[in-house]
C-alpha cells in the first residue's frame, strides 16, 4: 500500500480512494490510493477530458493554481479531516 496521498503526499487515513491518473473513460487501468478530500478536489476542478490531457503524475495538477491553493490549506490537516469541497468547475 501506498504510503501517502498520490495528492498531497500526507499520510493516508482509515478512508481511502482509489483515483485512476487517466480516466477509466479513455481506457486509465492504474489507481493511485487519495485521501477522499483530495479525490473530490481533483474532480471538482476537472473533468475526465481534462485530467487525460495532463501528464499522469501528480506535478501536474500540483501546479494548478487552484490544485495548489488547495494543497496549501489542507496540507495541515490530519488524515481523516473532511470538509465540504466546492467545485470551480462548471457543468
Amino acid at each position: 500500500m501506498e504510503d501517502g496521498c498520490w495528492l498531497c503526499g500526507r499520510p493516508l487515513g482509515r478512508r481511502i480512494e482509489w483515483h485512476h491518473p487517466v480516466p477509466k473513460s479513455r481506457g486509465g487501468r492504474e489507481t493511485v490510493a487519495v485521501h477522499p478530500i483530495c479525490h473530490r478536489t481533483i474532480h471538482a476542478h476537472l473533468d475526465n477530458a481534462q485530467l487525460a490531457r495532463l501528464p499522469t503524475g501528480p506535478h501536474a495538477l500540483r501546479d494548478r493554481p487552484d490544485i495548489a491553493r488547495f494543497l496549501a490549506w489542507v496540507a495541515d490537516k490530519p488524515p481523516d479531516f473532511h470538509a465540504p469541497t466546492h467545485g470551480a468547475r462548471r457543468r
